[in-house]
């Protein structure tokens, strides 16, 4: 497999998941046990559909054979779809809703994350902009989690048996195969130019991210959205990696913009008022 088979591959299936979920959640609308909820379940499924289009449109100009993203969508045959086998499991009761889209966020999360810093500029756009509506998803499935878990005996039970019926299809979410590999490689290449450094400032891992600058990897340097190590140390609060950059920082550094407009104290603040963590 090639890397650009890889990468259309790779596309179809962050896309067909998207929309398939999509899809499961819009049929809860009318449906949905309180009219919050119906709401909210109503603009995830639409945040979900809008990342799926994305996919679909760059995977279209990258296959090239005359299909355009609704034509990807809506007119493959069914052996066709790439989706992850979570997101196509029935709504049945509320416990299971929301224990597949909890399940479906933690790995949507962690996955985004890692494209933000992806050496392919539009993989990287893309996710950046879904990694904002992907954080408020984790953010609120979790909670429900929580709440249905703690709450009552009744409720306890039926969040118990929810995982116990879900927990099968959660193997495929961390089970490499050949594109994953393919994908990663390609991944590899990029990290050795760069050495990652946002991601190991956003894990405040202070330690690597000196290493790195001291072989020579700029403390400035920007990734595909536009983001310093300052940045990425905002992004999730991390107080001694954000300290030790601030000393070495200039006015410039604190006061750069990311592709969004935003600095690293707009995502400090960001930050206090919706911390990250489930």
């Amino acid at each position: 497999m090639t890397q650009a088979e890889a990468l259309q591959e790779y596309l179809l299936r962050l896309a067909d998941s998207d929309m398939i979920l999509g899809q499961r959640l819009c049929e809860l609308c009318g449906k949905a046990p309180a009219l919050e909820e119906e709401l909210a379940l109503m603009n995830v499924a639409l945040d979900l559909v809008g990342q799926a289009r994305n996919w679909y449109e760059y995977a279209a100009e990258l296959i090239d054979d005359g299909n355009d993203a609704d034509k990807l969508a809506f007119r493959r045959d069914a052996h066709n779809y790439r989706n992850l086998l979570l997101t196509e499991q029935p709504n049945e009761d509320y416990a299971v809703t929301m224990g597949r889209q909890f399940f479906f966020d933690a790995w949507h999360y962690l996955t985004l994350k890692s494209l933000v810093e992806s050496s392919d500029e539009r993989v990287a756009g893309v996710a950046a902009k879904a990694l904002k509506e992907a954080t408020y998803h984790l953010r609120r499935s979790s909670e429900w989690i929580k709440r249905l878990g703690d709450g009552t005996e009744e409720s306890h039970r039926r969040m118990q048996d929810a995982v116990d019926i879900l927990w099968r299809f959660t193997g495929e979410l961390i089970t490499p195969d050949d594109t994953d590999h393919v994908m990663a490689k390609a991944g590899d290449q990029y990290e050795m130019r760069t050495g990652n450094i946002w991601n190991f400032a956003n894990r405040d891992d202070m330690a690597t991210v000196r290493r790195l600058v001291s072989e020579g990897v700029p403390p400035d340097l920007v990734n595909k959205v536009g983001w310093t190590p300052l940045h990425a140390a905002a992004e999730t609060g991390q107080a001694t990696t954000l300290e030790a950059l601030l000393r070495r920082a200039d006015a410039d550094l604190v006061a750069a913009e990311d592709n969004d407009g935003l600095t690293a104290l707009d995502f400090s603040r960001l930050h206090e008022k919706h911390p990250r963590g489930v």
